[in-house]
């Protein structure tokens, strides 16, 4: 009989293949795409300094202008191994030349769309055989200038990926065996299900790439315009992958991308013998890019809402207050968040209880118990749920507010010594 009471009490699971797996973070370059903001280079290097405390793999940037470049180098000079600073590029020699030009960076991607749409009306090429031409040019450009490299497949799911992208890929395997490929769901396209077959099917691209073309590194960067993004980075590690690319808070393009923080989670909390990421400042690193960047974090967002760890409904709280394991899928100091017991419409006695004897240690000093059918606890609630059922009140009861209550029942008439554990005049 299996027993289920604590967080050590739930089973791990197990990537199937058994690969060790790695994270590869775009919050200052597909991120900083995202309409309506601005990163400057303070907010790169911040960005970058919460991305090392996590244990980050990669940071991959752009290098286009001279706030770039400034970024860049003062991410070199914090001195930091991780994580590694790497380029990005279209496919021509010359913005190939910008990331040779900074001498610390080692690897740069390079964009190879590969839909028809893309390469025919976005780009203007005039076939198949032409964008494959540019795109093999200017891997082997980057290769013989002495930088590893990743080929972005950009649009792979809407792309003619049997008699296209896969023996594109051939040919870049066969000038650098330790490319990179990144698979790109770039509108958001891709199904994580297994029997999905092209374009779509995660898992068999990720088989075909291993199994068939024998690719030793291969990268998930899933976009969210159907909320698929992070089931399918997972899919893509459950059937080999071994990077992600990822941003923080999923920012980027129109929905964004998969999002570092669930990723994140899912593979220290759900996958057996994972522990090398530190997760302990999710929370501080949602609230710098609240404040300083200005992305509004809904309340119910996981990991890093504010109501994640909140509980108000009484039948909730009640159970999170005896044992929080009933209601938190994980403790809040996981992630460096904090508990919080809210009082509402559907609050019951047991949370106002709790809320009330907490403020009574606070103003008094001293530990005090109140018990559930204490008169005046009771007074409490009858006042809180006239307020809701006459509709005078569409929020919570703040704090500053239960106080003002306990004051006025509690301190301010006499307090009847059988109801608590200290008599007080």
């Amino acid at each position: 009989m299996n027993i289920y009471r604590s967080y050590d009490d739930l089973p791990k699971v197990k990537l199937p293949k058994g690969q060790e797996v790695s994270i590869s973070d775009s919050t200052i370059r597909d991120g900083a795409q995202m309409p309506g903001i601005v990163l400057k280079a303070d907010h790169k290097l911040r960005i970058y300094e919460f991305l090392h405390q996590i244990g980050i793999e990669k940071l991959e940037t752009f290098a286009y202008n001279e706030r770039d470049r400034n970024a860049i180098k003062m991410m070199f000079d914090r001195g930091y191994e991780s994580p590694e600073i790497t380029g990005w590029a279209r496919a021509v020699p010359a913005d190939i030349d910008m990331i040779l030009d900074i001498e610390e960076i080692e690897e740069t991607g390079i964009l190879m769309s590969v839909s028809d749409a893309h390469i025919l009306d976005k780009m203007g090429l005039p076939s198949r055989e032409a964008a494959e031409e540019k795109y093999l040019n200017a891997l082997q450009y980057a290769v013989d200038h002495g930088l590893r490299t990743r080929a972005h497949i950009e649009d792979m799911t809407r792309a003619d990926n049997t008699y296209f992208v896969y023996p594109l890929i051939e040919k870049i395997l066969e000038i650098d065996p330790d490319c990179t490929i990144r698979l790109c769901d770039t509108i958001g396209f891709g199904i994580p299900f297994v029997g999905v077959d092209e374009p779509f099917g995660i898992p068999e691209m990720v088989r075909y790439l291993k199994e068939d073309l024998k690719a030793k590194n291969i990268e998930t960067h899933c976009h969210d315009d159907f909320g698929l993004a992070v089931a399918n980075s997972i899919a893509g590690y459950w059937h080999g992958a071994n990077w992600s690319n990822v941003t923080f808070l999923g920012i980027g393009e129109r929905a964004g991308n998969a999002e570092l923080e669930k990723l994140l989670l899912f593979l220290s909390r759900r996958i057996e013998g994972f522990d090398k990421y530190n997760l302990e400042c999710l929370a501080e690193f949602g609230k710098f890019m609240q404040k300083e960047i200005g992305i509004r974090i809904p309340r119910n967002k996981s990991v890093v809402g504010s109501n994640v760890f909140a509980h108000e409904s009484g039948i909730h709280t009640a159970g999170v207050i005896k044992n929080p394991f009933t209601y938190e899928p994980f403790p809040p100091e996981i992630v460096g968040g904090k508990r919080a017991f809210l009082v509402g419409d559907s609050s019951g006695i047991e949370v106002l209880r709790f809320k009330v004897q907490d403020t009574l240690n606070d103003l008094m000093g001293v530990q005090i118990t109140v018990e559930k059918n204490d008169p005046r606890l009771r007074s409490i609630q009858r006042d809180i749920h006239e307020l809701y059922d006459k509709e005078k009140r569409v929020s919570c009861i703040s704090d500053e507010e239960i106080q003002a209550y306990v004051e006025k029942y509690f301190l301010f008439e006499p307090i009847i010594e059988k109801n608590m554990s200290r008599k007080t005049f």
